[in-house]
């Protein structure tokens, strides 16, 4: 086992040519620096059956971090990719900040200390195999694992694994493989869980076989954090068939029954009375009004001529396909948790404390995860779990119901946008953006650090204001950028009309630098940019830039009547995406194929946020209860053609990129919605004044299973 300590090179930026502060320092970058003091106890271990294995400190939850870290590894030892595994790491305290997954940093951050302790690791086994044949190790060959050295002597890495390991730390020095010697890394490659995701084996924590824990399920109050009053039935639902025990718990009433199918049966027999919650008796009315009166001042008119608008986007869902999840095994003297973290030791830390136990005590489990959105930043789930299995004094298996996420998790916090830019004739003088939200986790440094000006537009100032605590809120990939990035890029294509140029154009001569019109100019030529469209059809094309990386959105968008009108059952069909292309430049793409992937579901999301996906508030609670009534980005208005264009290596190494395409994809279609209709956007989703389904009720909290599937298969 290895483990390798960086000591970073000082770098001058004297070449920064305005006081932008995310081409100082961003989101990402205090990341990296908050996560290189415990970079030495990432370690990589060479098994005796000459595999390596990773624990990694960081979630996966689809985004394909498993594969592209094992592709470091396999590159810097080259080795064939089979033979590396990576696991996720148990919550590990003394690793500090190390141990989060988030705002894209897990390959920015991981990419040289993963690579030096494969480096150190081989380093290692030369070493052994010169002292096993008394040799020097320069006179050693290394190839795929294999050492050979004169006489013709060889030996595999597995043998030579239990001579090279050591018990003592030291200060080594190692060199990494340099980029025109990479034979993986920059190659397209397959997942190296798809085969066990597409056949079922992929085990996700309702996956795992936990001795005695039984399923387990929360009966919810009907509005956003309401508590229970009393319940008037809980002996006559202890003895329903299967049920094992019933318990008012902080967030509810648990039950724990043989089955799935039984909790629920039980949490919708239960007869609650609940007292009022967080948000009680509000809706998207009362909230917008919250907002607007938050907003802050947008300073003195203007005293020349300029464009402004105001923009609205409402709550909405964060939920993951895989169901909201835990298991935990509580003992007076210890506890077990397993769950998909991406904040393990902070969970791991809030456990500890809510059952009064010793850090040491404690142990988290990561388990992979079917999606996350942000959503498993928290951990909500895990204390509910504890909770319950303290409080009944067994292992509980416990799962949300998809209306529980809906109406009770984390959503995207509602938020208002106020864009003003100030010109006269061809030079842009200002630019001033106050963007105003329901209240999150964060901080205006947090805005601040992850926020972007890409053009040369003077003087410019993005400032947050944030307002009512009532709500749980989440990031939903990315947490401000998809809506201010949206709104400055509607302003954008209104400011390109008012001076008379292409949009395309005027962004390209206003961008701030090379890479960013690489991009922009790599997907207006691939899309086809500024080619004739029927009537009510149009072109949109929008920028975002983050994290060291750019991505460039060229969408086109039908709105004619035949389309927006089209019967959708308990849907709204709206306009639709016909064709779309994504450039990226990231830098260095360690996996090009993964890339392109979340590429495509970057554009998935920002085709929802604009058409299609929001939360309805009304009387203290939403309205959606389930993915059949919350309208993420269904068939219908998916592109039937679609291209990705990662640009060819523009930096050393990787930047951000699992959020890239969100925020310009949104904007293009947006931009393209305007160019349609002749009317720019200001409400997101434009869908959202359209209830086209019948509520659920909320009492009881989740509604009976489906029944009738098979009557509307088409």
């Amino acid at each position: 086992m290895t483990a390798a300590q960086l000591v970073p090179a000082s770098q001058a930026r004297a070449d920064i040519p305005s006081p932008e502060i995310t081409e100082l320092i961003d989101l990402n970058d205090v990341m990296t620096a908050a996560a290189l003091p415990t970079s030495g106890l990432i370690t990589v271990e060479v098994n005796t059956d000459g595999t390596v294995s990773f624990a990694l400190p960081r979630t996966e939850v689809g985004q394909g971090i498993t594969t592209s870290t094992a592709m470091l590894i396999a590159e810097e030892l080259g080795i064939p990719l089979s033979r590396v595994h990576i696991t996720l790491a148990e919550a590990r305290p003394e690793l500090l900040f190390n141990q989060l997954t988030g705002g894209s940093n897990t390959t920015f951050s991981t990419y040289t200390p993963i690579r030096v302790a494969a480096a150190v690791a081989r380093n290692r086994l030369l070493q052994a195999a010169a002292a096993e044949w008394g040799t020097a190790v320069t006179e050693l060959s290394w190839e795929a694992g294999l050492v050979t050295g004169p006489g013709g002597r060889s030996a595999d890495m597995g043998d030579l694994s239990p001579k090279a390991a050591r018990a003592r730390t030291e200060e080594v020095s190692v060199s990494l493989k340099p980029r025109d010697m990479f034979t993986v890394i920059g190659k397209p490659h397959n997942r190296v869980d798809a085969h066990a995701a597409v056949t079922g084996r992929k085990t996700f924590t309702l996956d795992l076989k936990v001795p005695d824990a039984l399923p387990t399920m929360v009966c919810r109050p009907p509005t956003i954090n309401g508590k229970v009053g009393s319940v008037s039935n809980l002996s006559e639902v202890r003895s329903m068939p299967g049920v094992t025990d019933v318990v008012v718990i902080s967030t509810g009433v648990a039950v724990r029954a043989t089955t799935f199918g039984r909790c629920i049966d039980a949490v919708r027999a239960l007869r609650v009375s609940w007292k009022p919650g967080s948000a009680e008796g509000k809706s998207d009315e009362s909230v917008l009004a919250e907002l607007r009166a938050a907003e802050l001042p947008m300073g003195l008119p203007s005293v020349t001529p300029n464009v402004e608008e105001r923009f609205t986007f409402h709550f909405r869902s964060n939920s993951a396909l895989e169901p909201n999840c835990a298991i935990a095994d509580v003992r007076p003297d210890r506890a077990e948790i397993w769950s998909s973290l991406k904040a393990p030791i902070v969970a791991k830390q809030a456990i500890a404390t809510k059952l009064g136990l010793p850090l040491g005590a404690v142990t988290v489990h990561v388990t992979e995860g079917g999606g996350s959105f942000g959503r498993k930043l928290f951990f909500d789930a895990a204390l509910e779990a504890v909770e319950v299995s303290q409080r009944i004094r067994k292992p509980v298996k416990l799962m949300w119901h998809r209306a529980d996420d809906s109406r009770q998790g984390r959503t995207h916090p509602m938020a208002t946008s106020r864009v003003r830019i100030s010109y006269l004739g061809n030079t842009v003088l200002g630019y001033r953006q106050r963007h105003t939200s329901v209240s999150t986790d964060l901080s205006e440094t947090f805005f601040q650090l992850s926020q972007s000006m890409p053009y040369d537009f003077g003087a410019n100032s993005r400032l947050l204001s944030e307002t009512d605590k009532g709500f749980n809120t989440g990031s939903m990939r990315n947490v401000y950028s998809p809506d201010v990035t949206c709104a400055r890029e509607l302003l954008v294509d209104r400011l390109a009309g008012k001076m008379g140029k292409d949009p395309y154009r005027f962004r390209h001569d206003f961008l701030r630098d090379d890479r960013g019109r690489a991009v922009l100019d790599k997907a207006a030529e691939a899309g086809n940019w500024g080619r004739s469209m029927p009537a009510g059809t149009a072109q949109g094309i929008a920028f975002h830039s983050e994290y060291h990386s750019s991505s460039a959105v060229l969408v086109e968008l039908d709105c004619r009547p035949e389309t927006v009108d089209r019967p959708i059952r308990d849907g709204v069909a709206g306009p639709r995406v016909t064709k779309a292309v994504i450039a990226v430049d990231v830098g260095l793409a360690v996996n090009p194929r993964g890339l392109e992937a979340q590429m495509m579901g970057c554009l998935m999301d920002g085709i929802a946020l604009t058409l299609t996906s929001s939360l309805h508030l009304r009387d203290g609670h939403f309205l959606e209860a389930s993915w059949d009534n919350y309208f993420y980005t269904r068939q219908w208005n998916t592109p039937p053609e679609l291209q990705v264009i990662v640009l060819p290596p523009s930096t050393g190494e990787p930047g951000g990129a699992g959020e890239l395409g969100v925020a310009a994809s949104m904007a293009a279609v947006a931009c393209a919605y305007g160019r349609a209709t002749g009317t720019m956007p200001t409400v997101f989703p434009i869908n959202h004044g359209t209830l086209s389904f019948e509520p659920k009720p909320t009492v009881p909290p989740i509604p009976a299973s489906p029944t009738d599937g098979l009557d509307h298969v088409r």
